[in-house]
């Protein structure tokens, strides 16, 4: 009878345990990214001539194709891409169905005036089983594949703040330096003459104040240095945004003396930054960026380069945020593989095969501060500017 009662509750107790399993795994979030991408096909082409449903199903095809191609973004530069494209697509492109987590969105298909049929989708790619696919290639397949982040520079500045007097803190800094160079960053020069900017700016504020300290035991009383709060502040300087703000106000923080103080501030602050911290924010999967074009003629024109942008493989998305009939259109662009200069890969991924497919460098790149972007777009002669784009073939199609 005992050990039937057992039997129960080890059955009961194993019951719990796996519906809690399923609960969790049902609510676990999976980390996705949503992709738009447009399925071409020649409607020409003799396969359709008899069976027009298996077009639309190579449409399809074609659009996953690309999903999968942009989320490959995320990891695999460009260039990388296009030289182990052979590798890459028989390896995981051909898995899109295990890739792509869902379709939320589907345009009908379209003849366009290029004379393609076009079939636009919007999917979400689990992000963690495309790097999963990309790290089941062999090490010698894997080689160079993968971007690398490489060794982020960062400029650290620790001041000290008493009553009104505030200083920067060698002895703070120095120590906050030795833990960001213990994880393999460099620790970069605010100084004068340094030729290239950090990649991060920390800076950081502590107030100290004298007090006194006495022994409910014995009486006694000694002077220490309080720490009574502090700000510490992150900002990567590629893009001027602030990725990490942080006050604190410490209970019964007490020193000694200052340099024991000060030395304690520098490992408080170094414990806010693990040796993941910089590398989760250099390897984010896309990044937004402002993109603002002038010189449009009309609104049916910004629509066609919005069109256009979703053509393109680095970018995710495109949004026509704002138009205005003086020819100033914004546009927001969710983009990949945005590397450390942002002008040369707006120029590279975007401005090339814009004016590539037109014939002319009718796109010019204006400036490219932080993640903003101004474009200018010159058209030529008379001609129709929407026309000369969709008479085309997509860009990245030529």
């Amino acid at each position: 009878m005992i050990i039937f009662k057992r039997s129960i509750y080890l059955y009961i107790s194993l019951l719990i345990i796996l519906t809690w399993s399923s609960v969790i795994n049902t609510f676990a979030v999976i980390e996705t990214i949503s992709v738009t991408a447009e399925g071409v096909s020649d409607p020409e082409s003799d396969l359709y001539k008899k069976d027009k449903g298996l077009m639309i199903d190579h449409l399809r095809q074609d659009a996953r194709r690309q999903v999968i191609e942009k989320a490959l973004g995320c990891f695999v530069s460009s260039e990388t891409l296009i030289e182990n494209y052979g590798l890459i697509k028989d390896r995981i492109i051909t898995k899109s169905k295990g890739l792509i987590r869902e379709i939320t969105d589907e345009e009908g298909p379209w003849l366009g005036k290029d004379g393609f049929m076009h079939l636009r989708i919007k999917a979400k790619v689990v992000l963690s089983e495309v790097k999963e696919a990309l790290g089941q290639l062999s090490k010698t397949e894997r080689v160079q594949l993968i971007k690398e982040a490489g060794n982020p520079r960062i400029d650290v500045a620790v001041s000290i703040l008493r009553s009104a007097d505030q200083e920067r803190s060698m002895i703070a800094e120095n120590i906050l330096k030795e833990k960001i160079t213990g994880f393999g960053y460099r620790v970069w020069s605010l100084e004068l003459g340094a030729k290239r900017k950090s990649d991060f700016s920390i800076s950081g504020i502590a107030k100290v104040d004298s007090g006194i300290l006495t022994s409910r035991y014995t009486g006694l009383s000694m002077d220490i240095v309080q720490l009574t709060s502090w700000t510490i502040k992150c900002v990567s300087n590629d893009t001027g945004e602030e990725i990490y703000f942080n006050n604190k106000v410490p209970k019964g923080a007490g020193w000694g003396n200052e340099d024991k103080a000060i030395a304690a501030i520098g490992m408080l602050i170094g414990e806010e930054f693990n040796l993941g911290f910089f590398d989760d924010y250099l390897l984010k999967p896309s990044r937004i960026v402002q993109c603002e074009i002038t010189g449009l003629p009309d609104y049916d024109a910004a629509s066609v380069v919005q069109n256009e942008f979703i053509g393109l493989r680095q970018i995710l998305n495109a949004e026509l945020s704002d138009f205005d009939d003086e020819g100033i259109c914004l546009y927001e662009i969710e983009i990949t593989d945005t590397g450390k200069n942002l002008m040369k890969l707006m120029n590279g991924v975007v401005i090339k095969p814009l004016n590539g497919k037109l014939g002319y460098k009718g796109f010019k790149l204006k400036s490219a501060r932080g993640m903003v972007v101004k474009i200018h777009v010159q058209p030529q002669g008379d001609g129709d500017f929407s026309e000369s784009l969709e008479s085309k073939p997509p860009a990245s199609q030529m």
